[in-house]
């Protein structure tokens, strides 16, 4: 089986997070998703909501779909990073094929990532192509890892997670409706996330 691994901070997950994941699946990169949620003690985030909260938000999404699974690996007391989650994984699935995806916009510096080379060199990453990034020259810059770097035909869109919190905090709730699933959208309203 192969599997992908999608991690990012979810705050809060929406509707492209689920597509990206569907639309791999859908064209054979791989057999699911796990998505992985970023835990809140990562210092370059702070303006994160609660790792329960997040994690519960990112359950409801993928609440209908077998092939969509959440991980709490990273959400412990203390920092974990990239290379420790796809070596978790590739361990506990050491029979499966496991792949990183990751956007253009976090390949362009992956080299300033803790052990960033390391995932570079002993990991195959799918890659989501953004259309203000520019996929050659990401290429070249990685010219050595290429036989693990994939570039897929998956898109990214306009939807952002800052895009959605500016909304709410603007009292713009009924736009978001359109950006994340329907059960995400009610657990946001009843638990009047982001408001603050």
């Amino acid at each position: 089986m192969k599997i992908g691994i999608f991690g990012g901070s979810f705050n809060p997950p929406h509707k492209m997070h689920k597509q990206i994941a569907l639309d791999l699946i859908k064209n054979n990169y791989v057999d699911k998703v796990i998505f992985v949620p970023t835990g809140s003690k990562y210092k370059y985030k702070n303006n994160l909501l609660s790792d329960k909260v997040r994690l519960e938000m990112l359950k409801l999404m993928c609440c209908d779909n077998a092939t969509l699974e959440v991980s709490d690996y990273e959400l412990k007391d203390h920092v974990v990073y990239t290379y420790e989650t796809l070596n978790y994984f590739k361990k506990k699935y050491n029979n499966d094929e496991i792949y990183f995806i990751c956007g253009t916009d976090n390949l362009s510096y992956i080299d300033e990532w803790k052990n960033g080379l390391d995932i570079l060199s002993n990991n195959k990453l799918l890659i989501i192509k953004r259309s203000t990034d520019n996929i050659d020259q990401l290429l070249v810059k990685f010219k050595d890892y290429k036989d693990n770097i994939i570039v897929t035909n998956i898109l990214e869109n306009e939807i952002s997670s800052t895009k959605i919190r500016k909304e709410i905090k603007s009292g713009n709730i009924s736009n978001v409706k359109n950006y994340v699933e329907k059960e995400v959208f009610n657990y946001i309203v009843d638990n009047k996330l982001y408001l603050k």
